[in-house]
């Protein structure tokens, strides 16, 4: 595999941060390109996140130097030296989609981290174990913008990537009604304890935008390409609350679940346990050796023994039981910033570059 050339858009914040850590020492993917807003345009990295710097590892030495180009401003010279860009800006939404689509028309290729083009009927939101063959929306997003090789690609909301993996091994039996409580980490809104002291012992129970992500989102994942677009499965019904909870990292999701066909309890954990993802997700830099890991313990899984699994890129699951109201219900948590954000975008682009749509 070449070693491909990319640029972050967003580099200053948590999730572009994030991307900068995620990508030291990448076998595939090189930093070329740092760039963020006007207030942080023309400074050096270090300077542009001086006191802003939230990652537990230290601001990587060779870009410390690296001047911090305009998003907007430089945007013909960013996708003129780059093979692709990761998006993590945080802007007004019709500007960002505008902006995206300004880069995919420049012929650069955007894996975003954003909400603003996911729900776009040709642009394709993917998990890469689970809806890998959304891929092939691209060629026709292409014809749109008549671009040869500029798209636009997204992963989903991060909150959904800990429940929507946990449902799938269980798609099959035909999921018809879904009631998901997510309980979200404070770095969900680019924030820490020292930033947002208000969090500690406290409870929000309201995240804007939130509960309309998780009950719409999920249904473009299990949809399917007809009519040159991707049409949501509209056959499942979810309902949501979403909750921001004192937590550094991780989202954690309480999940019931009603299924056309009935399933056991020991029949759903079993279908967990086997579950390996798309062929095209596998043997990634990124792809985690597990995808799901399934806890027997009923105290488990927890934030502080399992966030790290995998290299934070695995899905944890417990306390799959039946219900009375439902057929199953579960818990289910991942890491937010690395399989909800940054990382799952990252192998989203592994995905993309090995199976030929980033050239």
């Amino acid at each position: 595999m070449k070693k491909f050339k990319v640029g972050i858009l967003g580099a200053t914040g948590m999730v572009g941060q994030k991307f900068v850590t995620l990508l030291q020492n990448h076998p595939w993917f090189e930093i070329e390109v740092l760039a963020a807003s006007e207030k942080s345009a023309g400074k050096t990295y270090e300077e542009a996140v001086e006191n802003r710097w939230m990652m537990d590892e230290i601001i990587p030495e060779s870009l410390k130097g690296k001047i911090v180009l305009n998003v907007e401003r430089d945007a013909e010279k960013i996708a003129s030296v780059v093979d692709f860009v990761f998006c993590a800006l945080s802007m007004p939404k019709d500007d960002l989609k505008n902006l995206e689509e300004k880069y995919a028309k420049m012929e650069c290729p955007v894996i975003s981290n954003n909400s603003a083009n996911r729900m776009q009927p040709d642009v394709p939101m993917i998990i890469p174990e689970i809806n890998a063959d959304h891929m092939k929306i691209i060629p026709i997003q292409k014809k749109r913008l008549n671009t040869k090789k500029g798209f636009i690609a997204t992963k989903s909301n991060c909150s959904i990537q800990c429940y929507v993996p946990a449902l799938h091994p269980l798609f099959k039996n035909g999921i018809q009604k879904i009631l998901v409580s997510t309980y979200q980490a404070i770095s969900g809104a680019g924030k820490n304890f020292n930033t947002w002291p208000e969090m500690n012992d406290n409870l929000i129970p309201f995240i804007p935008g939130e509960e309309e992500k998780s009950e719409t989102e999920p249904l473009k994942i299990w949809g399917e390409i007809k009519n040159e677009k991707i049409v949501p499965n509209n056959n499942i019904k979810i309902t949501s609350q979403c909750l921001r909870v004192p937590i550094s990292n991780g989202h954690t999701a309480a999940v019931f679940a009603s299924f056309k066909n009935k399933i056991s309890s020991e029949g759903a954990i079993n279908l967990l346990k086997n579950f390996k993802g798309d062929a095209k997700s596998l043997g990634l830099p990124s792809s985690p050796k597990k995808f799901i890991h399934y806890f027997e313990e009923p105290s488990r899984p927890q934030i502080r023994p399992d966030i790290n699994l995998e290299n934070k890129m695995a899905i944890s699951v417990g306390r799959l039981r039946e219900d009375s109201q439902y057929d199953i219900k579960f818990i289910c948590m991942s890491h937010n910033t690395v399989r909800g954000a940054a990382g799952g975008a990252i192998l989203l682009a592994e995905m993309l570059c090995r199976e030929g749509y980033i050239f």
